[in-house]
């Protein structure tokens, strides 16, 4: 009995022993991207115009890097906030812990380098090599051409500086260890010729992340049969939960029954020059979908991401847009 009890305790160190290895390389070692590029970004007007439009309509990245309006349909943008983080991504609203956007306006990120800056949008890991939680969606902006991504830090180095010191973002255990493991290096692809409307509204709904949040995960993350068929839950000021619409092509759950023109004017009516999103009543019925960011990208990509989601399998789901959590 006394030998078996040895064996036993001798197995059991062993295992402690790897499990602390195992965290120690986990939290210590990782994330493991390598380092990032040596690059200089030439600012030329073009590129700069081409990063405005990618950052505010179709990446949107200033949507979390701003401050919005949660009183307003669509949480509009709050003006004289461009890019100053901290938006606050908690547990009141399902999230592992406590994050928060960066100010990437030129006072929050006058330390990186252009490269740095590469890095972090299509890896999440940041100056100092820290994993960021990929409520940021890196994954997708990993796929992206570099040269669009070059022209999106060409952007924000011209937005107003806006001096905004945002809280160090801290996830709970064990999200604290998981996180390191989640970035990985890009892979990145070149920009379709947009004459090919189905490969270029591929790249567009990559780069606008929509499968991210129009379709059903498990423990957060995305299960990849259900691609785009809606459902996945979003909780909301009030108890409720937002959930996000059918994107396939089924005739009766999705967008099977939508002409280009409808798909694309239901974004673009929120491009008028007369319309301001309006009030919320508490526990109204409310979107998280920056619909007036998304509502000025040009007919043509637009037209393309609807081109692709036709082409996809039709999946039938019925959602309920707003429900009591």
């Amino acid at each position: 009995m006394k030998k078996i009890l040895k064996i036993f305790g001798i197995l059991l160190l062993v295992i402690i022993i790897g499990v602390i290895g195992l965290l120690t390389y986990v939290k210590f070692a990782l994330p493991d991207v390598g380092a990032a590029p040596k690059l200089a970004v030439d600012s030329t007007p073009d590129k700069v115009e081409r990063g405005k439009y990618l950052a505010n309509h179709v990446a949107v990245c200033v949507d979390c890097h701003s401050t919005r309006d949660k009183s307003r349909y669509s949480w509009p943008l709050v003006e004289g906030t461009i890019g100053m983080g901290g938006e606050k991504f908690d547990r009141q609203y399902g999230f592992p812990g406590e994050y928060y956007s960066r100010n990437i306006t030129p006072a929050g990120i006058s330390s990186y380098t252009d490269g740095e800056l590469f890095r972090a949008i299509t890896t999440g890991v940041t100056k100092e090599g820290r994993a960021m939680f990929p409520v940021m969606p890196y994954p997708y902006y990993g796929r992206m051409d570099p040269e669009d991504v070059n022209c999106i830090i060409a952007y924000i180095r011209t937005l107003a500086p806006v001096k905004n010191d945002v809280p160090a973002s801290v996830s709970d255990f064990p999200m604290n260890f998981i996180i390191n493991i989640i970035p990985k290096k890009a892979e990145p692809q070149k920009r379709p010729d947009p004459s090919d409307k189905l490969a270029y509204g591929k790249y567009l709904i990559n780069m606008a992340a929509c499968k991210e949040c129009h379709t059903k995960d498990k423990q957060g993350q995305i299960i990849e049969e259900l691609a785009y068929s809606g459902g996945r839950s979003f909780k909301m000021p009030g108890g409720y939960l937002l959930n996000s619409s059918n994107l396939t092509p089924d005739m009766k759950t999705g967008i099977g029954s939508w002409t280009e023109e409808s798909f694309v004017n239901r974004f673009r009516a929120f491009a008028d020059s007369g319309y301001k999103t309006p009030a919320i009543a508490e526990g109204g019925y409310n979107t998280i979908m920056p619909w007036t960011m998304y509502a000025k990208m040009t007919r043509d990509d637009l037209a393309a991401i609807y081109a692709y989601l036709k082409s996809l399998p039709a999946k039938e789901n019925k959602v309920e847009k707003y429900t009591k959590g």
